[in-house]
């Protein structure tokens, strides 16, 4: 073969490999922002709602996607920049899991990045969507309740303890719901006639701090991530204070707490990733609606209950979703 006819040969193969590489795409990456701490076991978290529901949209950490999480291990303030380290490093979608705050810092670090989010409350109302059904900017997501839900977890407490006169509210002040479900709590127990006393964690100290400020019949816990990620400290010592407490999570109970009244929130990060794997297809967030949920669960340990010496009202046990023994 000539050399000029092995330089043209050679440049056509080169010049047809290129259009097939620029088809190559590489594995999308999704940027998890968590208020939390990691797990213990990794596998726990691949097996998680979250993936269940990207893995019912085709996608699997390692094979056609990659995965890099960022935790804020409970301190709100780091939120920021993290988020800002996920958009740096260039993210094809972002889910913010856990809350209010944590879509805050997603939203404010990227206008052009996707975001899913979980556990938001009002997300119309601290503008991070211009409405549930269309969103209309980068963002969609999971919209809990839990404001919404307050007046009826302190019910459920009237009614197991219908001799308390005081009932405490645990929230965190770094949380930007807090100050709505403080409110909530208010005018349920002005209500129902009791009196209450508003105590306020933001660390795994001050939880300590706060348990030692607590003499009250009986403790609202509100819906935070930090509460969540810390929820066997806190079921001990609403044990060590033989305080009867109701929780906005199963995992409370499962834990060993007594009650527990909120949505399910399995249901709804798995919902998360079907989301997130729709917007990996193509799919924009500006058109997929805000999530609300529907159905509610109610949880009693009557290990706990008796160990507290309390005896649950057939009235409860007839509403009663699980019943663990």
């Amino acid at each position: 073969m000539k050399r000029r006819e092995f330089v043209l040969i050679l440049s056509a193969a080169v010049a047809a490999a290129v259009p097939l590489r620029a088809q190559q795409k590489a594995m999308p990456v999704v940027g998890a922002l968590n208020v939390g701490s990691p797990p213990a076991n990794l596998g726990d978290l691949l097996r998680g709602p979250i993936h269940q529901g990207m893995g019912e949209m085709g996608f699997v950490e390692g094979q056609n996607m990659k995965w890099e999480n960022r935790w804020a291990e409970g301190h709100y303030d780091r939120l920021s920049a993290l988020a800002a380290d996920l958009v740096s490093r260039k993210v094809d979608l972002m889910i913010a899991t856990d809350g209010t705050p944590t879509a805050i810092a997603a939203k404010n670090a990227t206008s052009t990045i996707p975001i899913v989010f979980t556990g938001v409350g009002d997300p119309v109302g601290f503008g991070l969507v211009a409405s549930l059904s269309r969103p209309g900017g980068n963002l969609t997501g999971l919209s809990d309740l839990n404001v919404e839900l307050t007046p009826k977890q302190l019910e459920l407490l009237c009614e197991l303890a219908p001799q308390a006169a005081a009932i405490a509210v645990l929230v965190n002040p770094n949380n930007d719901m807090s100050e709505r479900q403080v409110k909530a709590a208010e005018e349920a127990a002005q209500t129902k006639g009791v009196r209450l006393a508003v105590l306020k964690a933001g660390s795994e100290g001050e939880i300590e701090a706060a348990f030692a400020q607590l003499h009250t019949d009986a403790l609202l816990v509100g819906g935070d991530a930090l509460f969540i990620s810390r929820r066997g400290q806190l079921v001990a010592l609403a044990a060590r204070h033989a305080v009867p407490a109701i929780y906005n999570r199963p995992g409370f109970v499962a834990a060993g707490g007594l009650m527990s009244y909120g949505d399910d929130p399995d249901t709804f990060n798995r919902q998360a990733g079907i989301y997130a794997g729709k917007i990996l297809k193509g799919a924009k967030p500006a058109d997929l609606p805000v999530q609300q949920p529907t159905t509610f669960k109610l949880v009693i340990n009557l290990k706990t209950a008796r160990a507290l010496g309390l005896t649950i009202p057939p009235s409860i046990l007839a509403r009663a979703d699980e019943v663990i023994e």
